[in-house]
């Protein structure tokens, strides 16, 4: 427990001193979308990685968040935290609603029935038109703020979002950690064996799913009042695909490995702009050298082929 504690205070310390070396960067709005993409790589890593739940329909809980938040600031004009708390308590509520039936369906069932949710999900932005937007969007959503604080710039907006982002390593470290994590654990290796030792399968997946997708909602809600401006394209299918490859890539069961692909696949673009053309081209091969030479992802890899250099060094002296 003293070392996970010291892993989080010098990955907070990391996050804190950060804008010092990059103030006034366009990098600072690269690490505002890394916050986000963090905690959604949390949230689907806790559903993937430790209950064994796949779900290609993250995005849309993620796009939920935003329009709920965006819509009762912008429209009705509510308190930008009261619509963030609001939509995060409906998205809950209704993904542990929808989570019965859906959760009851297993392996690529699973994943085809979350993706079903997903596209419905994005066709209700495009299709509410007078409410939404439509696939033109929806602006003039306001900046959140405390008091005369109001977070208008990446600066600012930095350490807003890293905030929301500690706080929601450390509740999901201390879940993992906990009997509820081990309850999660046992469900992935096997839900029969699992619930033969009392776990209530059923509704702790259903639990787990509503937890992820408050945090989707969140994300949604903080880049909503962030961009001030969002629009469906942000929130669909390939930006599932897109969490999910982030999960897969940092390492499954594991908060900081969803950190680390997160900030690989946040960066990696911006990266790889100098490429033009063949940036699609190098991106696809790095992933697919990764998935054969790191299939533990980055946090079980790095480490892994840093021991392997090391050992052959100490071999050949």
């Amino acid at each position: 427990m003293n070392r996970e504690i010291f892993k989080y205070l010098f990955f907070a310390l990391v996050v804190l001193i950060t804008p010092v070396f990059f103030q006034g960067n366009y990098l600072m709005n690269v690490l505002v979308f890394m916050g986000i993409n963090t905690m959604l790589a949390i949230a689907l890593n806790l559903l993937l990685g430790y209950a064994g739940q796949i779900s290609l329909g993250h995005a849309g809980f993620f796009g939920l968040g935003a329009y709920i938040s965006g819509v009762l600031t912008a429209t009705y004009s509510w308190n930008p935290w009261f619509a963030m708390s609001f939509a995060a308590a409906l998205v809950g509520i209704s993904a542990f609603l929808v989570g019965f039936p859906v959760l009851k369906l297993k392996g690529h069932y699973l994943a085809m029935g979350t993706l079903g949710l997903g596209i419905i999900i994005y066709i209700m932005f495009n299709e509410t038109v007078e409410l939404t937007g439509g696939p033109s969007g929806f602006s003039g959503i306001a900046n959140l703020s405390i008091g005369t604080l109001i977070f208008d710039s990446d600066f600012k907006n930095y350490y807003l979002i890293w905030t929301f982002v500690l706080v929601t390593v450390l509740l999901s470290l201390n879940l993992a950690n906990s009997r509820v994590g081990r309850a999660l654990r046992a469900l992935h290796d096997s839900e029969v064996a699992a619930r033969v030792m009392g776990v209530n399968a059923r509704l702790l997946k259903v639990q787990i799913f509503a937890l992820s997708a408050v945090i989707c909602s969140v994300a949604g809600s903080l880049y909503a009042h962030t961009m001030t401006f969002i629009a469906p394209p942000s929130f669909g299918f390939n930006f599932s695909v897109e969490l999910l490859t982030m999960v897969v890539i940092g390492g499954l069961g594991s908060i900081y490995g969803s950190f680390l692909g997160a900030a690989l696949l946040t960066l990696l673009p911006e990266i790889l702009r100098e490429a033009k053309d063949y940036d699609i081209v190098i991106y696809g091969l790095i992933l697919m050298l990764m998935v054969m030479f790191m299939p533990g992802g980055l946090v079980r890899g790095v480490p892994e082929l840093f021991r392997k250099i090391t050992g052959k060094g100490g071999g050949n002296a």
